[in-house]
């Protein structure tokens, strides 16, 4: 992602990931001490969120919904996440490792978020658990790439202590059956305490940032959604090139709706969906949605 200097740090802020710093010193206690996930909390849920780049970190409102958020639920045995950033077929997932670097898929920002650590505890049991549900040819595991953006970014807001297992894995494609059918295969995980997170942006317009008369077609993007959620119409989800208002400035292109697809074929219920953040930054939606 490239931004420009004028564009990387829209929200107040003393300094870079300030508002980090400040999530960091108030709640770090509690996430250390939230209760984990056992069999009888039942299958946690799928979500979908939208991600934001490096400046969220200086966004409170958005750091401290994500918190609260992830606050809302047990904690996760582990984390699975799909993100917006990496498609590669057939499908792949991340390196396992504990304390895997971070993959700074990202330009044009202050050098400090490049800087950020969020090291992850060993998830080897989780990647070898992925391996059995995503098919019967090997599933090849990228040594050498860590947590994208879409990734790293909303979970240090959600589980900022970084004491939860992630393993990233690749959109196989972005057409929106495939990514339903991988949500169906992940399904099983969320009865095992596993998160399934597909990262992506309920609208992610750069257009709207030089031009905010185009917030009219984000948001009407962004209201046809919420409605289709709540039917829980899932052919309409999945042809959103075509159902959808405004879906060309909304998402010139596929890979930050798709994800939604994920979570919401991870589902047991597709018209459960519950809006957990759902306010505009920027002319773009930020909703993210949980569902069961």
């Amino acid at each position: 992602m490239t931004a420009k200097s004028s564009l990387a740090r829209p929200f107040p802020s003393q300094a870079p990931a300030a508002a980090y710093d400040d999530l960091l010193a108030r709640v770090l206690p509690q996430a250390r001490e939230q209760r984990v996930w056992n069999p009888s909390d039942g299958p946690l849920p799928s979500l979908f969120v939208s991600h934001g780049a490096p400046f969220t970190l200086d966004d409170p409102r958005w750091l401290g919904g994500l918190f609260d958020w992830a606050c809302s639920m047990p904690k996760p045995r582990a984390v699975v996440v799909i993100s917006a950033h990496w498609e590669r077929a057939p499908v792949a997932i991340s390196r396992a490792e504990a304390g895997t670097p971070l993959h700074y898929d990202f330009s044009g920002f202050h050098p400090r978020y490049k800087t950020l650590p969020y090291a992850t505890p060993d998830a080897t049991d989780l990647a070898r658990r992925l391996t059995g549900l995503l098919g019967r040819t090997p599933v090849h595991a990228f040594a050498d790439r860590g947590l994208d953006h879409g990734a790293f970014i909303p979970l240090m807001a959600m589980y900022p202590a970084a004491d939860v297992p992630v393993v990233q894995v690749s959109m196989p494609s972005l057409d929106t059956g495939a990514l339903l059918e991988l949500g169906a295969r992940l399904r099983p995980l969320r009865e095992e305490g596993v998160l399934v997170l597909g990262s992506g942006f309920m609208t992610h317009s750069f257009a709207v940032f030089h031009r905010p008369e185009l917030a009219a077609d984000t948001t009407a993007f962004d209201e046809w959604a919420v409605d289709a959620l709540a039917r829980g119409d899932v052919d309409a989800l999945a042809d959103y090139r075509t159902k959808a208002p405004g879906v060309a400035v909304a998402h010139p292109t596929a890979e930050h709706f798709v994800p939604l697809l994920l979570a919401v074929g991870a589902a047991d219920e597709p018209a459960s969906a519950v809006s957990a953040i759902d306010h505009m930054v920027l002319g773009n939606s930020t909703r993210s949605v949980q569902l069961t």
